[in-house]
């Protein structure tokens, strides 16, 4: 018999018992229609859409996709849809326990299926970035000939762990993780549906509110967790899934935090204030409530990038390549990965020594702007390149300064109105002190006066 996502001996169990499946499974959608999410993919006209029939015809037929995502978007659930809808052959490997010799197989029995029947194959391969180079190679013959219509699901970077030749010969759809709202409707439809909890229980708001954070936009997890719940609160007489029972059930507490109020803010403060107070252990506390509450990780990233250059600056240099390499990170990878990258730069950032010298020096020359200590540029050091611009004075008796053995020229830079003005004050912390040196030494090369 040939592997299929699910049996019929399974799918007849299912209709007799609902319960004898996880409800994940259960409330899979039937349909595209009942997809929540990923409605940039379901457009009319849409590989997917085509792989199911709808429109699927003429001389064009239905590509090859590789569904690429994180865990939980939908990816498997996409291919169950295609298996249900489609009259096409549909069989189902896993590259943890396929290998070549079942590839050829199937590629086989497609050929087969084809000429003797003119019934057209779709394979679904979970996992191909498990798949070696040679494991995948044997795919392209079929894929190419269309002798199978691939969906490949995959949570790696198939740019990384898909090999070229197959990707050019099929589809990227590249699936975003589920919004609250998104995860928000399968919840109430799961509470309600016939084949879900058929109304057996409520969820009150502070409980979905939790829900959806430890979720993580996994729409596995997220039904996973309502079960179990569910089902604890059944088990005391309840008909209300109730926080602490959520708490109890999945054995984390619910952070007390609002994404959109006042402890969003405190907490945010507070981590920061942490941090330039280098008192590491704090901040790393702060940082495990931000994450564990499903607080965006690229606004805690921003907030690390202004902390390195508001309370750090120069006394490390490397701080805020530390942090904007973090933010990078972050935006490519997202949780749960990306708090390792957070943790990283805070604890590199609150440890740092610290010089919020660079602060008040743009404060200050800012200060002196809005006074209107301002005035005209100095002519030496005006543009010069346009017909006339001598004429006028400009860029006359402007001195290079590469061209001086000490590559400093001691000429009036700022303008006439605030030209003793010292506006930067290193500090002797850390990496600073060796720009407190220089600056020193670069004023009295230029001969300023002290303001």
């Amino acid at each position: 018999m040939e592997p299929d996502l699910f049996t019929a001996a399974a799918e007849e169990r299912q209709e007799k018992d609902p319960a004898a499946s996880p409800l994940a499974v259960r409330m899979r959608p039937r349909t595209l229609d009942e997809v929540v999410g990923q409605q940039h993919l379901l457009k009319p006209g849409s590989p997917l859409r085509r792989l199911v029939g709808e429109g699927a015809g003429g001389p064009a037929g239905p590509s090859s996709v590789i569904l690429w995502g994180p865990p939980g978007t939908g990816k498997t659930t996409l291919a169950y849809v295609v298996s249900k809808a489609t009259d096409k052959r549909f069989v189902e490997l896993s590259a943890i326990t396929a290998g070549v010799k079942e590839v050829r197989a199937v590629i086989e029995g497609a050929r087969r299926a084809t000429g003797g029947f003119g019934k057209e194959t779709v394979l679904f391969l979970d996992e191909i970035h498990r798949f070696s180079k040679a494991q995948q190679d044997s795919l392209l013959p079929a894929v190419e000939n269309r002798w199978v219509t691939l969906i490949a699901a995959t949570t790696e970077n198939p740019y990384f762990s898909v090999i070229s030749p197959l990707l050019s010969r099929s589809l990227l759809l590249t699936l975003e993780p589920l919004t609250d709202e998104d995860l928000r409707g399968l919840l109430h439809r799961a509470l309600a549906a016939e084949r879900g909890l058929k109304d057996a229980v409520t969820l009150p708001e502070d409980t979905e509110g939790h829900l959806l954070r430890i979720a993580g936009g996994d729409a596995r997890r997220a039904l996973t967790a309502l079960e179990a719940a569910a089902g604890a609160a059944l088990d005391k007489g309840e008909t209300e899934v109730g926080l602490q029972t959520l708490e109890e059930t999945v054995d984390r507490a619910a952070v007390k935090y609002d994404r959109d109020g006042d402890q969003h803010y405190d907490v945010a403060s507070a981590l920061i204030k942490s941090i330039r107070g280098s008192d590491v252990d704090a901040a790393l506390h702060y940082l495990a409530r931000m994450i564990e509450a499903g607080e965006d990780p690229r606004f805690i990233a921003r907030r690390l990038m202004i902390s390195a250059s508001e309370d750090i600056g120069l006394a490390d240099p490397n701080a805020l390549p530390i942090a904007v390499a973090a933010a990078q990170a972050v935006a490519m990878i997202g949780f749960p990965e990306a708090a390792l990258t957070l943790s990283h730069a805070t604890i590199a950032l609150a440890l740092a020594p610290k010089s919020n010298a660079a602060t008040l020096a743009i404060g200050a020359a800012m200060e002196d702007v809005r006074k209107g200590l301002a005035g005209p540029v100095p002519p030496h050091l005006r543009d010069g390149h346009y017909k006339g611009a001598a004429k006028l004075g400009h860029a006359q008796g402007y001195v290079y300064p590469h061209d001086l053995p000490e590559g400093i020229a001691a000429q009036q830079y700022a303008p006439d109105a605030i030209k003793d003005r010292e506006y930067y004050a290193p500090t002797r912390h850390g990496a600073e002190a060796r720009f407190a040196d220089a600056v020193e030494w670069t004023r009295k090369y230029l001969g300023r006066k002290r303001s």
